[in-house]
C-alpha cells in the first residue's frame, strides 16, 4: 500500500470517527443524560445477554441465507468458508464506513475462494439489494397499519425511500441499455460473459432468490422485535407495527456513509421517525444505544468465529456441497 492511499484511508477513519462523535454529542447536549441513563439502566444484564445471543442467532441464519445467495449465482462456497467470510464481514460493520462497508469484506474473501468469483461478488450485491427490499416492505407494511399516525414529514421520508429504491433500480437498468456488451474492449466483455453467466444462473433458479428474500424479511423483523423487546424494558411502550415501520427507516440511514458504522446517525432517526407517534426522545435514543452496543458486541463475536472458521482447512466447495455443480449443469 503506498503512503499516498493509505493516508487518504486513515484521514477517511478520522473523519467518520468524528461524525459519530459528533452526531452523539448533539444528541447528548439536546437530551437530558440522567434520563437517558436512567432509562438505559433498567435494562436488566440477563435481558441485554439473551437480545445478543437471540441477535448472533439471527446471524447465523443470515449466513445460510448469503451462502444460499452466493451458491445460486455458482460461488461453490463450503459452510466453513461462507461462515469466515460472513461473519468477517460482521466484525467489518463495527470499523467501517456505514453498515455496508462489511459487505465489501464479506464478497472480497468469498471472491479469493470461490469457483465463480464474478458471481460470489454480484450475488452479495444482490444479497444487499434483497436486505434493503426486505427492509423497505417491512416498512411498508407498519405504514399501511398506521396511515392516520404519520405526518406529512414521517410520510416525506418514506416516500423519498421509495422513490430512491426505484430510482436505484431503474438506473441499472438504463446502464444495461445504453451499454451492452459489444460497445466495450475483448478484455472486458470477458469479465461481462462470467456477470452474465451469474445473472442468468440466479434467473433461472427464481425459487431460491425468492427464499433468500423470505429470509430476509423474517431476519429484519425480528431485529424490529429484538428493538421492540428492548424497549419494553426501558419504558417505551407503543405498538409492534410502529416499530415495523420505525425502525427498518432508522436501519437505512445507518447505511449513509458519514459516521463510524452509522453510529450517530441511527439514533437520531429513530427519534425523528418515533416522535410522530408521541414518544420521548429519549426513551428512542436509550433503545438505540442499547441496541448499537448489541451490534458491536455481535460483531466481536463474529470476529471470533471468523478467527475459528479461519483455523480449518477449507477449500470452495466443501464436500458434499453440489451446488455449484447442478448450477454449472443448468448452464
Amino acid at each position: 500500500m503506498t503512503p499516498e492511499p493509505a493516508k487518504r484511508r486513515w484521514k477517511g477513519a478520522v473523519l467518520r470517527l468524528g461524525g459519530s462523535a459528533v452526531a452523539l454529542g448533539l444528541l447528548l447536549w439536546m437530551l437530558p443524560v440522567d434520563q437517558l441513563w436512567a432509562a438505559m439502566r433498567r435494562l436488566p444484564l440477563w435481558v441485554f445477554a439473551v437480545t445478543l445471543a437471540l441477535y448472533m442467532a439471527a446471524h447465523a441464519v443470515a449466513t445460510l441465507k448469503w451462502r444460499m445467495m452466493v451458491n445460486t449465482a455458482g460461488a461453490g462456497l463450503g459452510m466453513a468458508l461462507a461462515t469466515r467470510c460472513y461473519f468477517a464481514g460482521l466484525f467489518g460493520n463495527v470499523f467501517l464506513p456505514s453498515i455496508v462497508g462489511g459487505d465489501l469484506i464479506r464478497a472480497g474473501l468469498a471472491m479469493r475462494s470461490a469457483q465463480h468469483r464474478a458471481g460470489a461478488v454480484l450475488a452479495s450485491l444482490v444479497d444487499r439489494m434483497l436486505d434493503v427490499l426486505a427492509l423497505g416492505l417491512l416498512a411498508g407494511f407498519g405504514a399501511l397499519m398506521v396511515p392516520r399516525a404519520l405526518d406529512e414529514r414521517s410520510r416525506r421520508v418514506f416516500l423519498l425511500l421509495a422513490g430512491a429504491f426505484a430510482a436505484l433500480v431503474l438506473g441499472a437498468a438504463l446502464l444495461v441499455a445504453l451499454f451492452p456488451p459489444r460497445r466495450f474492449s475483448h478484455r472486458r466483455r470477458r469479465k461481462l460473459v462470467k456477470v452474465r453467466q451469474a445473472v442468468r444462473a440466479m434467473t433461472r433458479q427464481p425459487g431460491r432468490v425468492a427464499a433468500v428474500l423470505a429470509l430476509a424479511v423474517c431476519l429484519q423483523a425480528s431485529f424490529a422485535l429484538l428493538n421492540a423487546w428492548i424497549g419494553r424494558w426501558c419504558g417505551l411502550e407503543i405498538p409492534l407495527y410502529v416499530w415495523l415501520f420505525a425502525w427498518p427507516l432508522g436501519k437505512l440511514s445507518a447505511m449513509l456513509p458519514v459516521t463510524q458504522g452509522g453510529i450517530g446517525v441511527r439514533e437520531a432517526a429513530l427519534a425523528a421517525l418515533l416522535l410522530p407517534f408521541g414518544v420521548p426522545a429519549v426513551l428512542s435514543v436509550a433503545v438505540g444505544l442499547i441496541w448499537q452496543f448489541v451490534v458491536v458486541s455481535g460483531g466481536l463475536v463474529g470476529g471470533g468465529i471468523a478467527l475459528l472458521a479461519g483455523q480449518k482447512r477449507f477449500t470452495a466447495g466443501d464436500a458434499g456441497d453440489t451446488e455449484a455443480a447442478t448450477i454449472r449443469q443448468t448452464n
